[in-house]
C-alpha cells in the first residue's frame, strides 16, 4: 500500500487515503506537512501523518465552527481563530459582511505559505481580504496578553499532542473566557468523541468551571473517521437558544449558500447521543 497514505492516529484504528500524487512534502521546525491529491477528497493536508483537511470535505468542519457561534450571537463583530492556517475558517468567518474585523493567529507561517500555494481553494482569497489580521505567534502567549474584547473565539486546533496540546488546558480556557466580550462564544475543535473521549471530557470540565452554558454539538466530517465529531461551546449568554426562525432569518440576510450548515442542522447539531452526554461531567 505505498500508494496510500495512512493515518496512526488512534491506537486500535486507521484510515487510509489513495495518493494520487503527492504534490508537497516538506519538514519544519515545528511538524511535516505533505500534500497530495486523492481521487475522492481532493487536495489533502496531513501534519506529521494526520489528515488535517481536504477539499472535499472541510466545509462541514469550517461552516460549523463559524456559522453556528457568528449566526447564533447575531451581533458578531470580532472574531478571533486560533490556529488556521490553510485559511479555511478566515474564508467562512469572512462570508460574513456583518464580522468587521477578524485577527487570526497562526504558529506556523510555513502553514500559510504553502496552503496559499497549494490549497487555494479552501483560503479562496481571504489572506487578501483587508479585515483579515493575520499574526504569527504561539496562540497560547497570543491569548494570555491580548486585551480581549471578542464577540466569537473559534479554537481551530490540531490534536492535542505536539504544539496543540497547550490549546487543551484548563489555563488557556481561562485566558480564552477573559478574551470575550460581554455575551462572546467561544467554540473549539474536540475531535471525534468516540474515538478521543478524554479530549472531550477535559475541555467540557474546563467549560463548565468557566461558562454559564457549557456543551458541545456534532457534525460528521468524512476524514475525521469514527464517527462525529465534537465542537465545544462555551459561553455565558443564552445564544445556544435562538429560535429557529430567528436563526433562519439571520441566514437569509446573510446571503450564505454553505454546503453543509442550515439552520435546522445548527439546532438539530445539539442533540447529543447518550454516549456523547456522559462525556460532559
Amino acid at each position: 500500500m505505498s500508494d496510500w497514505s495512512t493515518e496512526t492516529l488512534h491506537a486500535d484504528y486507521a484510515q487510509s487515503l489513495r495518493i494520487d500524487r503527492l504534490l508537497y512534502d516538506s519538514e519544519t521546525e515545528h511538524q511535516r506537512l505533505r500534500v497530495f491529491e486523492n481521487p475522492t477528497f481532493g487536495r489533502v493536508l496531513t501534519l506529521d501523518g494526520v489528515v488535517q483537511t481536504t477539499e472535499g470535505d472541510n466545509a462541514i468542519y469550517h461552516e460549523m465552527l463559524t456559522h453556528v457561534p457568528i449566526l447564533a450571537h447575531g451581533a458578531a463583530r470580532r472574531v478571533l481563530i486560533v490556529g488556521g492556517g490553510d485559511g479555511g475558517m478566515a474564508r467562512e468567518v469572512l462570508r460574513h459582511a456583518s464580522v468587521e474585523h477578524v485577527t487570526m493567529v497562526e504558529i506556523d507561517a510555513g502553514v500559510v505559505e504553502f496552503s496559499k500555494q497549494y490549497l487555494p481553494a479552501l483560503s479562496q482569497g481571504a489572506f487578501d481580504d483587508p479585515r483579515l489580521d493575520l499574526v504569527i505567534a504561539d496562540g497560547a502567549d497570543f491569548m494570555k496578553t491580548t486585551t480581549g474584547g471578542f464577540d466569537v473565539i473559534i479554537v481551530d486546533s490540531t490534536d492535542p499532542i505536539g504544539p496543540g496540546e497547550v490549546l487543551f488546558t484548563d489555563t488557556f480556557y481561562g485566558h480564552a473566557k477573559r478574551a470575550l466580550a460581554p455575551n462572546g462564544i467561544l467554540v473549539t475543535q474536540n475531535g471525534v468523541p468516540f474515538m478521543q473521549p478524554e479530549e472531550l471530557t477535559n475541555t467540557m470540565r474546563a467549560f463548565r468551571a468557566l461558562f454559564a452554558d457549557a456543551t458541545c454539538y456534532l457534525a460528521t466530517v468524512p476524514t475525521y473517521a469514527g464517527g462525529p465529531m465534537a465542537f465545544g461551546w462555551g459561553t455565558d449568554g443564552d445564544a445556544r437558544t435562538t429560535p429557529l426562525d430567528v436563526l433562519t432569518g439571520r441566514f437569509d440576510a446573510a446571503g450564505l449558500t454553505p454546503f453543509y450548515y442550515t439552520p435546522a442542522v445548527h439546532k438539530a447539531a445539539f442533540a447529543l447521543p447518550g454516549y456523547v452526554q456522559r462525556l460532559i461531567p
